[in-house]
Parts: structure tokens; sequence; C-alpha cells
């Protein structure tokens, strides 16, 4: 940190202590979030339906991967680095990475709150697909697999990322 960030942060620290968010949330500028997600495969029923088993955990995910997207607790995250990632060979690994630096509140989804009783669930907004596809449209890294590219190509309905 450099003298001026620690300059705020005593003076943060002094006016308030550090157990209120305030003056951290929201940043004047949004600030950066880091999200990742290993997409959605379909339920087991589904996948009996088609004649595959759901992958157990530590499996490979991307032949049976329907979609991605990343959640949030609020909707004001404007600059985001996507992370979509899977397992292979038995660990989980990077495949890709987003960055998105224009997002608004529109391009996540309504905050859906958890139903009274329902466990540790928090409230959650689901990036829809429009704003998966204006991270797509800045991906910075696809593992050079072509499983992956054509899985996010086709998801996306587009070509930017070569094979």
């Amino acid at each position: 940190m450099n003298d001026r960030g620690t300059e705020l942060y005593e003076e943060i620290k002094q006016k308030s202590g550090l157990r209120d968010k305030s003056p951290f949330s929201p940043f004047p500028n949004g600030g950066l979030e880091i999200k990742a997600t290993c997409g959605s495969v379909p339920t087991p029923t589904q996948c009996a339906k088609i004649g595959i088993e759901k992958p157990d955990m530590g499996k490979t995910r991307i032949h049976v991967l329907r979609g991605y997207d990343w959640k949030a607790h609020h909707r004001e995250t404007n600059n985001l680095v996507g992370i979509l990632w899977d397992f292979i060979n038995g660990t989980p690994h990077i495949v890709a990475v987003f960055f998105g630096t224009n997002l608004d509140e529109q391009d996540w989804g309504k905050i859906i709150q958890p139903r009274d009783g329902g466990g540790r669930t928090t409230s959650v907004s689901i990036m829809p697909r429009h704003g998966v596809k204006k991270m797509y449209r800045n991906w910075i890294a696809v593992m050079k697999d072509p499983a992956y590219i054509k899985f996010l190509n086709k998801y996306n309905k587009d070509n930017l990322i070569p094979l």
C-alpha cells in the first residue's frame, strides 16, 4: 500500500473501526471482483434420460457442460474477472478467463431471496445470458483444447475464440 492508502486506511480505522464495511463497499469506482464457476451440468435424472452419468467430484465436466454463469450477492459488480474451471486428471484447472469492465446492473439477474427456513442459502443474483456474452466478448485466455473452445463459442453463438 502506498502512503496515501495507508493514510486513508488509518483514517477509516480511527473513525469507525474495521468492522464497518461501508467505507469499502461500494467502492467509488466499483472495485474489482473475481468470481469462478465450473458451469452447469444436467441433473442426475436428466443424465439418466440421455444414458450418461453425472460427473462425480474430480471428473472432467466439459463433455456434459450445459452452460455457465457467475453469481453475486448484489448487482453492482461492474469490473469482473470471470473464471471458468474444470477438473482435469482429478484436479481443478482454470480453463478460461474473461474480463468485464463495462458491466451494469442490467447484466445481473434480479436478486433472489432465500425461502424462509431455507437453510444457509443467501440472496443471490445470477448473471443472465447477455451478461455472460458480454464477458465472452472480452475473453483473456482459454485453454488450447478444442472441447473448451468449441463449447464457449457455441454457447455464446459466436466464434471469437480461435481453434
